[in-house]
């Protein structure tokens, strides 16, 4: 199952709205077959780890377990019915991380495969099967995308200079770091005074991957039109308390000025399946988040140099998770 989980990493950023699965097939103590879901609308796990046994073991199936790490589809999809595939199949046994929260599986799986003599197991290795694919699980369990929290700050805790000037706080090596994280969030996150300031393209350069879908929150639409935001070049949902019209890739959603911001935002990414959210600023916008208890992670960049005066960032909150260094800088991980 561990094998199973390391496959499923390797559909990262590329199998959203769908869940990372990995699968390994086993007969005697010896692996005759694994996969993973490789890209969205593609093939499944299950099926890819089938069709990877050599011809001269396919008779070994049925005395053979798979491990997959969530529970096989029961529904037509992009694809068919992974739960199908291994009855045809006749496996003597599937042995699973999780069940699958979607409402049109939640069971039907693992129903599917008792009703035909399968032997079920559930339950191995569940929480690393849930930290897989924490983003699908907060998406269908919490009914909103999950949220990652993310800046960079100096030594005496400043995020900007003075003025909100931009400086360039941590290194070459941590920017890199975070395109790699934007190609696998579906979406990526500023709010109006970073977004004039610093006019940031919001996309991946400096790694191969896909671009997110850029979110500004621009309440009175007092944004230029000439910024990077607004080139185009991907989808971008600009939140506000004045419209809802579509400009080519652009996209403005009026929200409700009487009610709380977040929780609409929140519900309308819910409704257009946008799981995760990777929030880069500025400190208004994260500390909002932060305040309204709305965030699964915390990733803070932490340099050497000093700024003295400017912007102060964010007040960390909650459990540390992880410590490591990326070239000069400290880069810390935390959960609520």
């Amino acid at each position: 199952m561990r094998r199973a989980l390391e496959l499923a990493t390797l559909g990262r950023g590329k199998v959203s709205p769908n869940p990372m699965v990995g699968c390994v097939i086993e007969h005697d103590g010896r692996i005759i077959g694994e996969g993973w879901h490789q890209r969205y609308g593609e093939a499944h796990a299950e099926r890819n780890a089938i069709f990877s046994i050599k011809p001269d073991d396919e008779y070994l199936l049925p005395e053979s377990t798979v491990y997959v790490t969530l529970e096989p589809c029961s529904h037509y999809g992009k694809q068919p019915p992974c739960a199908d595939l291994l009855i045809e199949k006749r496996v003597k046994r599937v042995v699973c991380c999780n069940d699958d929260p979607n409402p049109l599986v939640a069971g039907q799986g693992f129903e599917k495969l008792r009703k035909a003599g399968i032997v079920v197991e559930t339950g191995l290795l569940a929480e690393y099967g849930r930290e897989l694919n924490a983003r699908f699980f907060t998406f269908f369990e919490q009914k909103r995308p999950y949220i990652i929290l993310k800046w960079a700050q100096t030594p005496d805790g400043f995020i900007a200079g003075a003025g909100g000037v931009p400086v360039k706080i941590s290194g070459d090596l941590s920017h890199r770091l975070v395109h790699r994280w934007r190609s696998e969030e579906d979406a990526i996150m500023v709010g109006t005074n970073t977004a004039r300031t610093d006019n940031p393209r919001l996309n991946v350069r400096l790694v191969p991957g896909r671009n997110p879908v850029r979110i500004v929150i621009d309440k009175s639409l007092q944004l230029a039109d000439n910024l990077h935001l607004f080139d185009q070049s991907q989808p971008t949902l600009v939140y506000n308390f004045i419209k809802t019209d579509t400009v080519g890739q652009t996209r403005s959603i009026q929200l409700l000025a009487d009610q709380p911001l977040l929780p609409q935002l929140l519900a309308d990414l819910y409704e257009r399946r946008v799981q995760s959210v990777l929030v880069e600023g500025g400190t208004a916008l994260l500390e909002s988040f932060i305040e309204a208890g709305l965030w699964d992670e915390m990733r803070v960049f932490r340099s050497h140099g000093m700024l003295q005066e400017g912007i102060t960032a964010p007040r960390v909150r909650g459990r540390l998770i992880e410590t490591e260094r990326v070239g000069e800088d400290q880069l810390t991980i935390y959960r609520p």
